[in-house]
């Protein structure tokens, strides 16, 4: 039996131009109280991007660090679990993660998600000063990473001599609250590698722009878990998802022009209509009224993706689209 579907939701963190406008003092107590609307309104998880620069473009506009706001969701929230989308490895010696994550979860009485990826955004990588290398070394120091964490999670002291780190006696207390250890997101979809590493460590993966891409890429999944002898079904397959519903197609219609019209002066006419074109209406769009996305949603729950975490640009100046989605989406797909 396919199990019915979860959900998630970003709370607004700047990564993509989703505090414009919002005067600086505000800025926390507007993503703290979208979080606990999210927690209110009955998601399971609220997320938060690991990056440094804006996108479609670095511009001047804030964007508030992950595991800072990590730890203060872990504190200012009571039931809804806590994830990233996705860490990035490189950004942080893993055994220090280890052990930030590990503190979080503890704070939060083992409510956190630890999402992790290769790295991408080299425009944040050359900004802070870390080395940029090939794609096969970042998901090299990637599956060595993941190695690390797991064992100073579940190991008193950890040796560790790898291609990419060192360690000597490394320890971390307090451990994870939950047992055996805080569960394993490895987002990214590149086949060889990433899906490999996937396919040995991960209690979840986050792959698929389109749901064509998303089923090859579980089969290509699945093939891994058979090389290395692991349950396919194991692991639960997510897809970020941005949304713009509405109850009719004309309030849709009013929604994504005042997208455009807000972010216009901040990335520019070409930036916006990309964004905007390609994210909410082609690939894996989800700009619709709810009864479109049911039936889209329904699609890609029997291609096997039972965890949607769901993205809405304007959450930060209008929490309906998060409500109606709530109210008429989700018990659909429970």
């Amino acid at each position: 039996m396919v199990p019915r579907m979860r959900f998630g939701a970003f709370t607004p963190q700047g990564w993509r131009h989703d505090l414009v406008g919002v005067p600086v003092e505000e800025q926390w107590p507007t993503m703290l109280g979208v979080a606990k609307h999210i927690e209110t309104l009955g998601y399971e998880s609220v997320w938060v991007y690991d990056h440094f620069h804006p996108v479609p473009r670095p511009t001047q506009e804030p964007v508030y660090e992950a595991w800072t706001v990590m730890a203060a969701l872990a504190a200012a929230t009571d039931t809804v679990r806590l994830g990233q989308m996705c860490t990035c490895n490189s950004y942080r010696p893993p055994s220090y993660l280890a052990k930030v994550a590990a503190s979080i979860d503890a704070i939060s009485a083992g409510r956190l998600e630890m999402g992790i990826g290769a790295g991408w955004y080299e425009h944040e990588y050359d900004g802070y000063g870390y080395e940029f290398p090939t794609a096969s070394v970042r998901i090299g120091m990637l599956r060595e990473g993941v190695e690390i964490m797991r064992r100073m999670w579940t190991e008193d002291e950890v040796d560790y001599e790898g291609e990419h780190y060192t360690l000597r006696g490394a320890r971390c207390q307090p451990k994870p609250v939950q047992d055996p250890m805080i569960p394993m997101w490895i987002a990214g979809g590149g086949e060889k590698l990433t899906l490999n590493v996937a396919a040995r460590y991960a209690d979840y993966t986050n792959f698929g722009y389109t749901l064509e891409e998303f089923t090859k890429k579980s089969e290509i999944l699945a093939g891994h878990c058979k090389d290395v002898g692991r349950d396919f079904d194991e692991i639960t397959r997510t897809t970020n998802f941005n949304v713009v519903v509405g109850e009719t197609e004309a309030e849709v219609a009013e929604r994504v022009g005042w997208y455009k019209e807000h972010f216009t002066p901040v990335v520019g006419v070409d930036k916006v209509d990309k964004m905007f074109d390609g994210n909410y209406v082609s690939g894996g769009g989800m700009a619709g009224t709810p009864e479109q996305i049911v039936e889209r949603l329904k699609a890609w729950e029997a291609a096997g993706m039972t965890y949607a975490i769901v993205y809405f640009q304007d959450a930060a100046y209008d929490r309906s689209g998060l409500e109606l989605f709530a109210e008429k989406v989700m018990p659909e797909l429970r």
